[in-house]
């Protein structure tokens, strides 16, 4: 894997200049709440960090921002301020376990839908200044189908979509593809069982939910793979330590870390000019027209 990882390295970089990087953002969702998507995002973040990237992830969850709460941080700084225009970009971003750079979440993406055009150049401005610096930068969006989140769904160049094995879980995971797609629009989802009581379970769940979604949809959903029930991911967040460093050999976390390296996997076979997808500049293109244009 640390070929494929040094592959992928190479791919989103500009080989003249190591340094400049095309950064690829990833938007993490599901379809309901409490099915473990932010420690997902916290975790996976960290996985590709130990796989030598360099990762933002960015708490857009209004409901329940809570990154930093995993980690036992209070940050001084979070979206809002950046949001209010009280701080930059750089003044709002803090660093926890193994230099994984994070925001805090805040308030400001729920008025999404009121943006002025001035408010959208601001952010569109501020964030862009992120390009370069970080491989990823990973976008942990709340539960369901906002009007917010569903922004960032389609602007970003793929979806981390998190599901359980429950029916309810399921059925809304789901929802938000049939929704994202009767709205015509071009989505990359892959998909994560989440506590899942076995391998079996974990690939009867995603199996339940790909072939459905090809049947019906005509879509093709990559699975990234399935997260075990793991006891020690509970006490990791009693401790405030993600469980990937409170408990490396654990079978969650080094289900996490295959997880990472199926991720590279599927990147690095993705043909470089759609790969790239104008980088962070394309990301924010889409956004800021979904922005001005919400029809």
């Amino acid at each position: 894997m640390s070929d494929q990882a040094q592959q992928l390295r190479q791919l989103i970089s500009n080989q003249a200049d190591p340094a400049a990087i095309q950064t690829r953002v990833i938007a993490v969702t599901s379809g309901k709440g409490g099915v473990g998507k932010s420690n997902f995002t916290l975790n996976f973040a960290l996985q590709l960090r130990t796989r030598g990237f360099k990762v933002l992830v960015f708490d857009a969850d209004n409901g329940f921002a809570n990154i930093d709460v995993l980690m036992g941080l209070t940050p001084k700084f979070n979206l809002y301020h950046l949001l209010k225009r009280q701080k930059t970009i750089h003044e709002i971003i803090h660093t926890g376990y193994q230099e994984l750079d994070f925001i805090a979440g805040g308030s400001g993406f729920r008025e999404l839908a009121f943006w002025t055009e001035a408010d959208a150049q601001y952010f569109s401005d501020q964030v862009m200044q992120l390009n370069g610096k970080y491989h990823f930068v990973l976008f942990d969006l709340g539960a369901g189908l906002s009007k917010e989140s569903l922004k960032f769904i389609i602007s970003a160049h793929e979806t981390v979509l998190v599901t359980t094995p429950e029916p309810t879980s399921i059925t809304d995971a789901y929802a938000i593809i049939k929704m994202v797609q009767s709205m015509k629009h071009d989505v990359e989802f892959h998909l994560v069982v989440n506590r899942s009581g076995d391998d079996f379970e974990g690939k009867y769940t995603a199996d339940k939910i790909t072939l459905v979604a090809k049947q019906f949809l005509k879509m093709e959903i990559p699975i990234l793979g399935y997260l075990p029930e793991d006891p020690n991911v509970q006490k990791a967040v009693k401790k405030q330590v993600p469980f990937a460093v409170a408990f490396p050999n654990t079978a969650a976390a080094k289900q996490m870390g295959r997880i990472a390296d199926q991720y590279i996997r599927t990147v690095v076979s993705v043909p470089e000019k759609e790969h790239m997808n104008s980088g962070m500049k394309g990301f924010l293109n889409r956004m800021i027209r979904l922005i001005q244009n919400p029809s």
